[in-house]
């Protein structure tokens, strides 16, 4: 059995980046959709809820790249420092 090599950084960024673009894609497709159906059935075809429901798509997007690159930002989650981690193995490892 051969050890498979980490990733490296700047893959797991690049992986990171090309699911995000791909990820804001859909909701701000999504959104100009449902605006310019909107538009066209219920506003006599103005062009503000073309922007307006773009504009939500886009704020989706974005609130998903945050959580995507800064995982503190979801709501539950603690950030273990590698002083807790090493303090929390060595007093599993004593007790037994």
């Amino acid at each position: 059995m051969s050890a498979s090599k980490p990733a490296s950084s700047e893959d797991i960024l690049g992986q990171k980046v090309c699911s995000l673009f791909f990820n804001f894609i859909v909701p701000w497709g999504v959104g100009l959709g449902v605006g310019v159906v909107a538009s066209v059935i219920f506003f006599r075809r103005r062009t503000w809820p073309v922007a307006l429901s773009t504009g939500f798509g886009a704020g989706a997007a974005y609130a998903d790249c945050d959580r995507s690159f800064n995982p503190a930002r979801i709501p539950g989650t603690r950030i273990i420092s590698p002083e807790e981690v090493k303090a929390a193995f060595d007093s599993t490892t004593t007790s037994k």
